[in-house]
C-alpha cells in the first residue's frame, strides 16, 4: 500500500517532467528525446529499488531518495513557472537560438499548417529557460537541504511552566530526541554526535520518543550501540514510534534494555529529588493496535497521587486529545519532522494538532520536537533537526 501511495505519484510526477524537461525542449525522434526519456525512466525506477530495496542493498538509498528529493522540488518549482511560461509563450518574441529543422513539431495539431519558424524557435527557447530555471532552483534547494538534514542538529531550550511542580524542581532538564531514523543513511557516526551533545548539556533525565531505528536489531545493532554512553542524573527512557513496529519492535526493546535505556510501555515510574517529585508516564505508539500493542494510557495512569505533576512521552502529538482528558500536564512528541520539506509542514495540521514547538491543547502542555534526523531524502528545509531540553518551572 506504501508503495502505491508514493510510487503512483511520483509515476506521475515523472511524466510531467518529461513533458517539460525532454518533450518541450528537444526534437521529436532526436538523441536528446531519446536520452532525457531513458534517464528519466532510469531514475524512476532507482527511486522504486530505494523505496523498496534500499535495506537489502544499501547503496541505492542515497542516489534513490536524493533524486526523490529533486524530483519533488522540481515539480514543484516548475508547476509555480507553469504561469509565466504561459505567459511567456503567449506575448514575448524571444531570439532565434536553433533551426526550424531541429525546434521540436509534435505540438502541431494534425491538419493545420506548421507554426512559422519565429514562432516554434520561441517556444524552445523559453521551454529550455524554464527548464533551465526550474533545474537552478530545484538542485539549490536540495542542496541546502542535504546541508541541514546532514548537518549539527540545532540545540533548543525550552522552558515548561507547570502549576503542580514543586519549586524544589525549578530548573529540572529533560533532554528530548526523536526520530533519529538509525538506517540506511545515518549510521553509528549519527548516535555518537546525538549522544555527544545530549551529555554535554548534562540534563537530569533524557526521553526519546521514538522512530529510532528503520531496520533490525542484526542490521542496525552497532549503529545504536552509542547510547549506551548516555549520562543524566535520572536515567534514559524510551517510548515506541510508528517505525519501531516496521522494525522488529520487540527485539529493539530487549536491545535499548540491554543499552540501559529503559522502555516505557503504558506504564509510568515516579521521579523524586530533594524530596519532591513527579511521575514519568510513557505510552506506546498509536501504529502498535496493529500488533496487539497499543497505546493504554488509563493504565499508564492508573493509581497515581493527582497532586503530582505528570510529564507524558507519546510519539505522536495526536495522543494528546487522550492525554487532555486524563489530566497530563506536559506530553513531550516528535513524529512530525516538523514537517521536514517545505510545504509539508502546511499539510502535517491535517493529521497532528501540533506541528513543531509548545502549545497547550485544552490544560495540557504539547512539546514537539523536530527530530534529529530524516525519514526518506536526506533533506530538510524549513525544519533544521533538532535536540531539545526541556526546562520545568513552576
Amino acid at each position: 500500500m506504501f508503495f502505491l501511495l508514493l510510487g503512483v505519484p511520483s509515476a506521475l510526477a515523472h511524466y510531467y517532467l518529461w513533458r517539460r524537461l525532454v518533450r518541450d525542449t528537444t526534437r521529436r525522434g532526436g538523441p536528446g528525446r531519446r536520452g532525457g526519456t531513458a534517464a528519466l525512466i532510469l531514475a524512476f525506477v532507482l527511486l522504486l529499488l530505494a523505496i523498496g530495496f534500499s535495506d537489502e542493498v544499501p547503496f541505492l538509498a542515497w542516489p534513490g531518495y536524493l533524486w526523490l528529493a529533486l524530483m519533488f522540488y522540481l515539480t514543484l518549482v516548475l508547476g509555480v513557472l507553469e504561469i509565466p511560461r504561459l505567459v511567456a509563450n503567449r506575448r514575448v518574441a524571444a531570439p532565434v537560438l536553433v533551426s526550424a529543422n531541429d525546434a521540436p513539431t509534435d505540438e502541431v495539431p494534425a491538419g493545420e499548417e506548421p507554426k512559422t519558424a519565429a514562432v516554434t524557435n520561441r517556444r524552445v527557447f523559453i521551454a529550455r529557460s524554464v527548464a533551465i530555471a526550474g533545474g537552478i532552483g530545484a538542485t539549490g534547494i536540495v542542496g541546502y537541504g542535504a546541508t541541514q538534514a546532514l548537518g549539527t542538529p540545532e540545540l533548543t531550550t525550552v522552558p515548561v511552566a507547570l502549576r503542580k511542580l514543586d519549586p524544589s524542581l525549578s530548573g529540572f532538564r529533560i533532554a528530548v530526541v526523536s526520530d533519529i531514523h538509525l538506517g540506511p543513511l545515518r549510521g553509528r557516526s549519527h548516535t555518537e554526535r546525538i549522544v555527544r551533545m545530549i551529555n554535554e548539556q548534562q540534563p537530569d533525565l533524557v526521553a526519546i520518543v521514538g522512530d529510532l531505528v528503520d531496520g533490525s536489531v542484526e542490521k542496525l545493532g552497532s549503529a545504536a550501540a552509542p547510547l549506551r554512553d548516555l549520562v543524566s542524573k535520572h536515567g534514559s527512557y524510551f517510548v515506541t514510534g510508528n517505525h519501531e513496529y516496521y522494525s522488529g519492535f520487540e527485539s529493539w526493546l530487549g536491545e535499548l534494555e540491554r543499552l540501559g535505556v529503559n522502555p516505557l510501555r503504558n506504564e509510568r515510574i515516579a521521579i523524586e529529588r530533594g524530596g519532591a517529585g513527579f511521575d514519568l508516564a510513557g505510552v506506546n505508539d498509536v501504529t502498535g493496535r496493529g500488533f496487539d500493542d497499543g497505546p493504554d494510557l488509563t493504565t499508564a495512569l492508573a493509581g497515581r497521587d493527582a497532586s503530582r505533576p505528570v510529564v507524558l512521552m507519546a510519539h505522536q502529538p495526536v495522543q494528546v486529545e487522550d492525554a487532555a482528558r486524563q489530566g497530563v500536564d506536559l506530553q513531550l512528541s516528535g513524529h512530525t519532522h516538523g514537517g521536514q520539506m517545505f510545504p509539508f509542514n502546511l499539510v502535517v495540521p491535517l493529521q497532528q494538532p501540533v506541528t513543531a514547538g509548545l502549545e497547550k491543547i485544552d490544560d495540557t502542555w504539547v512539546y514537539v520536537t523536530r527530530g534529529a534526523g530524516f525519514w526518506g531524502p536526506p533533506v530538510r528545509v524549513g525544519a533544521r533537526p533538532e535536540i531539545s531540553m526541556i526546562e520545568l518551572s513552576t
